[in-house]
Order: structure tokens, then C-alpha cells, then sequence
């Protein structure tokens, strides 16, 4: 009976995904967050006085948030409570704060972690307060997403947010390292289907050594795969982006900073990156026309007509021909001079605007089709500008009680080089006449 038991116990721990079984023990054992648990770490300097507030852990999937938070548990000798935003409402909150408070009057006080914190609503999220600020608990929160757009002010307040950074090649490694240890055998990986494998782990943890069970699965006796038949074999899992959060925008921030810092090969991997992930298309030829007018404007006006001839050819030609057409449309904008003359000078017209309030315009600009009007006043002493030499008045069109203003002031770069020549002249045309 007890080979029946003991064979049972070898069974369960044989069937146990690697990446369990390798969960480690002990902070020391964790990779690629030394920022937080190595010597000078905060997490480190936390534990030496063996007491902890309340954390917020925000970082990408797979770099070991659970298991930091399991293991800060037993450092500091706490009961350990572990839920799911995804899982829980309003009852098993109120659950889990009782057994916190009968446990707080036996002595014991609660490390509780809520996995996915950010999918609770704003009402759920202020639950955590009381129970945080009176010590029934200790809380840990996971997320994914960025704490300051998905969690309450209130809530961050009374938590520190500690950063775990995507593993990089090396913590990969060290995890590969173990994983070959625990099984007793190296993966059957040449090395370049090994960098390949670290590659598609993309940053995270669990995903290298899901994909390193594969590989075990798949090979036979003495086969070693290469790169093609690793690619082949696991078909690469998806990428870390979801089109409605984080990813979403620190991609297409990347994107548009390449554009305006004219970096065409950066801007094309950003764009690939982001058409990989499965972004619209149209969405992406709606930013590349925001970025002909904020970053190039009159610098060089075919911007504009680039990048909405790029969104009409997509349209018409479909995925996947047309996504060609809006990366000429990425390069053409980041070759491009680059202004934001026309998006400076709007901003400004618009603080102006609102802060002066309803001025008339002038009645000299102003259309007189009554005699009241004519006696007010309207359209007296208006100089139709095409009847001056140069097709110039030089007249004023700003209110009278607000004056000249300088909105619009292009660079010398590009197109804009010559509109610069023209407002100059005028300038000189306008101070010749009188007009300021």
C-alpha cells in the first residue's frame, strides 16, 4: 500500500507543469527583478526590518508577481490569501475580510494578494480601504496595466507600486538552465533554435518554460531541432499586445516619436509590431494622418495628401495589399522636414481665443448690406487687397482692443523655408504702411 502511495505522490509531481515545479522557494531564487529584491532593492530593504505595507505589483505576465508576492507571505510570517479579480465579487471580499479579522484576533495577520486587481470596478476597489488602513490586511495587488489609468487615487494612496521589468535574455536563460537541471537532460535545441526559443518567450518566464516542455514532448530519441523546425513545432505563441490597454498605446507612442524623430526602420518595426499584434489597419492610417499635421504640417504640405492617399489605398485594396501602401505612408512622413509650426500656432490661437472672450472683429472688415450698418460704422475704411500693390493692404483683422499677435512662426526647414520668406515680406510690407 505504501509503493501504491508513494508511486501516487511520483505521478502528481511528474504531471505538474514545469514551470510549478520550478516555482522557487525563496526571493533569492527569483530572476531578472534585482531593482527590487537585490541588496540595495526596495523589496530588500523592506523585508530587513521584517514588515510590509500594502504593495501594488505592475508588470507584464510571467515575471513572477505571485510568487513574490507568496514569498514576501512567509518572510514576514504572514497568512497568506490569494483571489482573483476575475473570479471574485462583492461576497467572497466580504468572506475573506472576516477569516482576515478572525485571524488578526488570534494574532495572525493576512498577506492578501488579488491577482488581476485592475478588473475590479471602482466600487470594489474602495472595499480594500478600510480593511487597509485598520491593518486587517496587508494588501498585495497584481496587475498588467498601468495602476495610474486603472486604479483608484484613494487605492494607490495607501500602496507603494513596485516595477517588475520584462525578463530579459539572460534571465530566460537562467530559467532554461533550471528547467534542463530539474529534467536531467538538455533541450534538443542547436543554438540558434535556442535563441529562438528565448525570443518567442517574449520577456516572460512561464512562457519559456512552456515552450521548453514542448520541445521535450515533441523530440524523439537524439533529434536537435533547429530554428525552422523550433518555429514549425511550437508556431510561436501570439505577442504581448492588447489592442485596448498598455500595449496599445506605448506602441503607437513608439510609432509616432520614431515618425517625428525621423527614424524610418524604427517607425517600420513599430508599425510591423503593432500590424503583428493584430491592430487595425484604418486606426493606424488615422494616426499617420494626426502625424503629417502635428509633426511635418507645412514643412512639406504633401504629408497630408501622402498619408491620405496611403488610408484610400488600404481602403481600397484590402488587407493584406494595402497595408503596403500605409508603410510608404510611415516612411514618407519620417523622411519628411519636420514642423510643428501649424500645431503650435492653433494651440495658441485657441488659449487666446478662450481667454479674451466674444471681441468683435473690427467694423472695418465687417460686411455693411444695411444703411444701420453703413451709419454704425461696417466696412468703413476696408482696402480690398487686391486692389494694393503686392495684392497687399497690410490692414489689421484683429480686434481692436486685443492688438497683433505672432500665432504662426515656421521654421526655416522644408516648404515652410518660403512661407517664412512671404510673412517676412508682408511684415515689411505692413510696417511701411502703417499697420503695425
Amino acid at each position: 500500500m505504501s509503493d501504491l502511495f508513494e508511486s501516487a505522490g511520483l505521478e502528481r509531481a511528474a504531471t505538474r507543469p514545469l514551470a510549478d515545479r520550478l516555482r522557487p522557494t525563496a526571493l533569492s531564487e527569483v530572476v531578472g527583478q534585482d531593482h527590487l529584491i537585490g541588496p540595495d532593492g526596495v523589496l530588500a530593504r523592506m523585508l530587513e526590518t521584517r514588515t510590509l505595507g500594502s504593495l501594488i505589483l505592475w508588470g507584464p505576465p510571467g515575471t513572477g508577481k505571485t510568487t513574490v508576492a507568496r514569498l514576501l507571505a512567509d518572510a514576514t510570517d504572514l497568512r497568506f490569501e490569494q483571489i482573483s479579480a476575475i473570479f471574485s465579487g462583492v461576497a467572497e471580499l466580504k468572506k475573506v475580510f472576516e477569516a482576515a479579522r478572525a485571524a488578526r484576533r488570534m494574532g495572525q495577520g493576512t498577506l492578501l494578494f488579488v491577482d488581476e486587481i485592475h478588473r475590479f470596478n471602482r466600487a470594489q476597489q474602495d472595499s480594500f480601504l478600510p480593511v487597509m488602513e485598520d491593518g486587517t490586511v496587508t494588501l498585495v495587488g497584481a496587475t498588467t496595466e498601468n495602476p495610474s489609468f486603472e486604479l483608484n487615487a484613494a487605492l494607490l494612496s495607501r500602496a507603494h507600486v513596485l516595477t517588475f521589468k520584462t525578463l530579459d535574455a539572460a534571465a530566460i536563460e537562467q530559467l532554461l538552465a533550471r528547467a534542463e537541471a530539474e529534467e536531467g537532460r538538455a533541450l534538443p535545441l542547436d543554438a540558434d533554435a535556442r535563441a529562438a526559443l528565448v525570443r518567442m518567450a517574449d520577456g516572460d518566464g512561464r512562457s519559456a518554460l512552456t515552450l521548453a516542455e514542448d520541445v521535450w514532448r515533441a523530440a524523439r530519441a537524439d533529434e536537435i531541432f533547429d530554428a525552422e523546425r523550433l518555429q514549425a513545432l511550437v508556431q510561436r505563441r501570439a505577442p504581448v499586445y492588447d489592442k485596448s490597454r498598455d500595449g496599445h498605446y506605448n506602441l503607437i507612442s513608439a510609432l509616432h516619436k520614431s515618425v517625428r524623430g525621423s527614424d524610418p526602420d524604427a517607425a517600420l518595426y513599430w508599425f510591423c509590431r503593432m500590424l503583428d499584434g493584430g491592430e487595425d489597419p484604418m486606426f493606424l492610417a488615422r494616426r499617420l494622418i494626426r502625424m503629417a499635421v502635428e509633426d511635418i504640417g507645412l514643412a512639406d504640405p504633401q504629408a497630408l495628401a501622402q498619408a491620405n492617399a496611403a488610408r484610400d489605398a488600404y481602403q481600397m485594396l484590402g488587407s493584406p495589399e494595402g497595408e503596403l501602401a500605409l508603410a510608404q505612408s510611415v516612411v514618407y512622413l519620417a523622411t519628411a522636414p519636420k514642423s510643428n509650426g501649424v500645431y503650435t500656432a492653433y494651440k495658441a490661437a485657441m488659449r487666446l481665443a478662450r481667454q479674451n472672450g466674444s471681441l468683435a472683429p473690427p467694423k472695418h472688415i465687417l460686411n455693411a448690406p444695411t444703411k444701420l450698418m453703413k451709419a454704425e460704422g461696417y466696412g468703413a475704411g476696408y482696402a480690398y487687397d487686391h486692389d494694393a500693390p503686392d495684392a497687399f493692404s497690410g490692414q489689421d483683422y484683429f480686434p481692436e482692443t486685443l492688438g497683433r499677435h505672432t500665432l504662426y512662426d515656421p521654421p526655416e526647414r522644408g516648404f515652410e523655408r518660403e512661407i517664412r520668406k512671404r510673412l517676412d515680406y508682408w511684415a515689411r510690407l505692413r510696417r511701411e504702411r502703417g499697420g503695425g
